[in-house]
Order: structure tokens, then sequence, then C-alpha cells
């Protein structure tokens, strides 16, 4: 049986107990305080709408090393034909990470109820978006939550080919130069592994995550904010 959490109380149980599913425990709120010892934890929501709130760690976990991308030539001549900004348009880019369809999903997790919590943790400076534009359009991008000196990753959208792809190339950039560490891409999917992503054991993600989560990186976002590539 899945534990429920207390919603008086933000402690997680240990995330190597989570189920063979990778769910750990189910209720709570999406307080802020309680979403930041989430991530710190490695444990991330992850929920149906009209569901319970589900927080999962699940094993194996997906992770990017940031000298691991894979960044093809065709990839390379494609970002050059957007412009690119950091948190400039983050409700808009869960909005259309909300409204994009997918070919390997029906619906979204994204409900108003994340958007609401996670555009809390942007304004406390703790999520971030990544943006392309083409003709001054939003027209690809990501967001995530940052934790020390790793990037949470958590939805990306495109509506113009290569444009969600030449965002993260950017970001991983970014994230190199700024001193990060890896980038947490959670679920295992196809699309993140053929870009250079690869699976762990969670028991190696979680000490990896403990090293390095309590460094603090300064705020390289709000700086490079206006960022055009």
């Amino acid at each position: 049986m899945i534990p429920q959490l207390n919603k008086h109380d933000l402690a997680f149980p240990d995330p190597n107990d989570a189920n063979e599913d990778g769910i750990l425990v189910w209720g709570g709120d999406l307080n802020p305080s309680r979403l930041i010892r989430a991530y710190q934890n490695g444990i991330f929501p992850w929920y149906s709408k009209d569901d319970p709130i589900l927080w999962w760690s699940p094993n194996p976990r997906l992770i990017m090393e940031l000298d691991d991308f894979k960044l093809s030539k065709s990839l390379k001549k494609s970002m050059k034909k957007f412009n690119y900004k950091f948190d400039s348009n983050f409700q808009e880019v869960m909005q259309k990470c909300k409204s994009t369809p997918r070919n390997d999903q029906y619906g979204t997790w994204i409900s108003d109820e994340i958007i609401e919590a996670f555009s809390t943790l942007y304004d406390m400076g703790i999520a971030h978006s990544i943006e392309s534009y083409k003709d001054g359009e939003l027209v690809g991008g990501l967001y995530g939550v940052v934790v020390g000196k790793v990037f949470c990753g958590e939805s990306m959208f495109a509506s113009v080919n290569d444009a969600s792809k030449s965002a993260y190339a950017v970001l991983i950039k970014h994230l190199k130069e700024w001193g990060y560490d890896f980038i947490d891409c959670q679920v295992p999917t196809e699309h993140l592994k053929s870009l250079g992503a690869k699976e762990v054991k969670r028991e190696y993600f979680l000490n990896r995550l403990l090293k390095v989560n309590m460094d603090k990186i300064d705020n390289v976002w709000e700086i490079n904010k206006s960022l055009i590539e």
C-alpha cells in the first residue's frame, strides 16, 4: 500500500522506499516549501487531473551529463533559426507544454494547480524557462527547477521543428558555463536518450544529488535573462 503524506508535515519518506513503479507516496499539497523539499530529495510530483498528488522517485533514473549531449550537425544548423531568452515567458512556456499535442500520450499532467505552484517557484527564483523565438514568436522551450548545481527538467514543447531541442542545447551550453553538474531528466524516454541522456540506478542518482544540491549558484539566470544567441 502506498503511504499518504501528512498535509501538516513537510517530511517525505526515504526516496529509496518507492514501489516498483517509482511511486513513493501520495497526498499532501504543492506548497512551495514541500516542493523544494521534494526536489532536494530527488522526488517530484506527477499525476493526472482529478487524481490525488503522486510523488515519484523512479528507478532507474534518467540523467543528462552535460558533456554527453549529442549536438548533431543538423541541430546545430537549426539552432541558427531561433533567438533565445531565459525566464521571459515562464507561464506561457508552461501553458504551451500543457496544450501542445504529443504522439505518445493523451491529455496532460500539467494542471492549473501545477502551473500555479511552479509559477510561485519561478517568482522565488527556483524554477526557470529557456525559450526559442522565431520572428518574435515563442515557438519552443522548456522549464524546470534548480536544486543546487542540478537542473531538474520538467517538460518541453515545440510548435516549429527543432525549437525545443535547440533551446535544450542552449540550456546545456550555459549550464556548463555556469558550473552546473547535470540535468535530472526524471523518467526514461527514447527522445532524451537519443540526445545523450542515460539511465542510472536510483541509489547512484540520490548519492550524486546529495553531493551537489547544497552548492549555491549565483543568480546567473537573471543576469542572462535577455540572452540572444
